[in-house]
């Protein structure tokens, strides 16, 4: 006979985790540049809440949530960090030179983008994605 409560306390603490790990691996992008964390750690926290999902869930519901396949995170991954490079080559400098610009905000803030940042986001998605192929392919192989 099996018990469900494990299932039950698992299906709970996943939704209750699963929003708390994506905030937290937002914050670790946007600091990485700074200070420790970047895109790679917060692709793996962003991954390991979609992989709790995932083993409460199943992989099908994790696909209906992601909403997008998770090759294509990985190939949007990609041209992010392609694109990061873009920037440095128009302006005749070595590829991924680091290009920052301000963006006036209402009022008398700033919003400071830069391509260390775009290069994060790319590793983030790329990290994400591969990991999500290889967990969900694995676990619809055993279904």
């Amino acid at each position: 006979m099996k018990m469900k409560s494990n299932t039950v306390i698992l299906h709970t603490a996943a939704l209750f985790i699963m929003p708390l790990q994506l905030m937290f691996s937002i914050f670790l992008l946007l600091r990485g540049h700074d200070e420790p964390g970047g895109g790679f750690i917060a692709g793996l926290v962003a991954a390991s809440a979609f992989v709790l999902y995932a083993f409460s869930f199943g992989a099908e519901s994790t696909r209906k949530l992601l909403r997008v396949a998770p090759r294509d995170l990985l190939a949007a991954g990609l041209l992010f960090g392609l694109a990061s490079t873009i920037p440095s080559l128009l302006s005749g400098q070595p590829a991924l030179t680091a290009h920052w610009w301000e963006v006036p905000l209402p009022g008398d803030g700033y919003l400071k983008l830069s391509t260390p940042l775009i290069f994060d986001i790319g590793v983030y998605l790329a990290v994400l994605g591969t990991i999500m192929i290889f967990v969900v392919g694995l676990m619809e192989s055993d279904e």
